[in-house]
């Protein structure tokens, strides 16, 4: 007998519950932001799965950033139901200007799109098609075609590595294989983007439980897969968060001691704790602020970006499709870039987002135009999210509906149309 299941999102202040048929991967309803669960902000995500986060964490509180999980089941693009006409008696939003901004001093060469899917669910390892689901080549061609050429695919680490210190799973690993061949063919690079907040089976990264020398394990693994292909960029982990954050420096640098021993020379995204918000770079609440923790990372070829995330809603997290005002963005991130420039570093905007509507779109694109002008020290962005499994429901979603655009797509075409790929 078929029976609804919840799956809330892998961060705090989540979109979406989505509800499925087990038995047949059918979708039997859906739940969209107003029915959202109530994960307090700061509280463990469910993807965690253990309230303890090893001997070494701390136990403040700390804002989320985005969220994580589709709000229906599978749908082919083509199957996808058009959005339903506004009543007539609403205003509609307002498109964006026609006019391109004009290109930043310095290009920016890495623009483009989150593809969601693969890490969805808590299920370990799960099954694909009800637990899971691959982002598909059609959609990087989709999206090439608009102009973009910055693939971040998200995956489940205990999928890809089901034992510490074990080797990579084949079914699940030829599928990250595929997208990622297909991918850089096209001439687009693609981020590599464990989606586990610095944990492994619930357990925090660096803790007794989970030595750093586990994590630079899985990465050793992925650099001597991908180290040929320098369209592929590795990106440690996705948000660390409720850990000290010399806990994650020292895990990060045993990853990145590995990548560059395995012979990799690959651009290394590294995130920071906090959720790696930009608009608390500069802060404590989580510990050691990532602006003095972070100049404690170390390559020894010094080819890496620091990743930071940034939404537009109250709480930073991307759990409201509201943004606070049209500047809130270029506001939000102007911490970030001050000490990117401040200590000669290079960053990478790895989630950004904001809902349909009038203030978020003047937001959006007011940020946009803000990380363009920061191209001397900001190297790229991607827009969260695309992916089969989001639903009309889900307001960031980039995933075609009947083969059409969505309407957040107008605001990031102007910055794309200096994007090129060459095969």
């Amino acid at each position: 007998m078929p029976f609804c299941r919840s799956v809330v999102s892998a961060r705090p202040g989540a979109f979406a519950v989505l509800c499925l048929v087990v038995a047949c991967g059918a979708p039997i309803g859906d739940v969209g932001i107003d029915a959202r669960p109530s994960t307090p902000v700061g509280a463990p995500p469910p993807n965690d799965e253990s309230d303890s986060s090893g001997d070494e964490t701390t136990s403040g509180s700390a804002p989320a950033n985005g969220a994580d999980k589709p709000a229906e089941a599978p749908s082919d693009p083509a199957e996808t139901p058009a959005p339903e006409t506004p009543d007539p008696g609403t205003p509609a939003p307002e498109p964006p200007g026609p006019s391109t901004p004009s290109a930043p001093s310095i290009p920016m060469p890495y623009r483009g799109v989150n593809l969601a899917g693969a890490e969805f669910g808590t299920a370990k390892p799960g099954t694909e098609d009800r637990d899971y689901k691959w982002p598909t080549t059609s959609e990087v061609d989709y999206f090439v075609s608009k102009g973009m050429n910055t693939f971040r695919i998200g995956f489940m680490w205990e999928r890809l590595q089901p034992v510490a210190n074990g080797e990579l799973a084949g079914p699940y690993l030829s599928k990250l294989d595929a997208l990622v061949t297909h991918a850089t063919g096209k001439g687009a690079t693609v981020i590599l983007n464990p989606h586990n907040f610095a944990r492994y089976y619930g357990e925090t990264v660096g803790s007794s439980k989970v030595p750093s020398s586990v994590f630079a394990d899985l990465w050793r693994r992925l650099a001597l897969r991908y180290k040929a292909n320098a369209r592929v960029m590795f990106n440690l982990v996705n948000e660390p968060h409720t850990m000290r954050t010399e806990q994650w420096v020292e895990a990060a640098n045993a990853a990145i001691a590995a990548i560059r021993v395995a012979g990799a020379t690959n651009v290394i995204q590294v995130p920071g704790n906090g959720w790696t918000g930009a608009h608390a770079w500069n802060n404590n609440y989580y510990g050691t602020p990532n602006a003095k923790a972070m100049l404690d990372i170390v390559d020894p070829i010094d080819n890496i970006f620091f990743e930071a995330h940034q939404y537009l809603d109250s709480d930073s997290g991307g759990s409201s499709d509201k943004c606070i005002s049209s500047t809130i963005g270029r506001e939000r991130i102007a911490g970030f870039v001050a000490w990117l420039r401040a200590n000669k570093k290079k960053g990478f905007i790895g989630e950004f987002a904001g809902g349909n509507n009038p203030t978020c779109n003047a937001a959006v694109a007011d940020m946009l135009t803000a990380m363009m002008e920061a191209s001397d020290v900001l190297v790229g962005w991607v827009w969260w999210a695309a992916g089969p499994w989001w639903g009309d429901n889900y307001p960031f979603t980039l995933h075609p509906s009947n083969g059409r655009d969505r309407p957040q797509m107008d605001l990031l075409l102007p910055h794309l149309a200096a994007t090129k790929l060459s095969p």
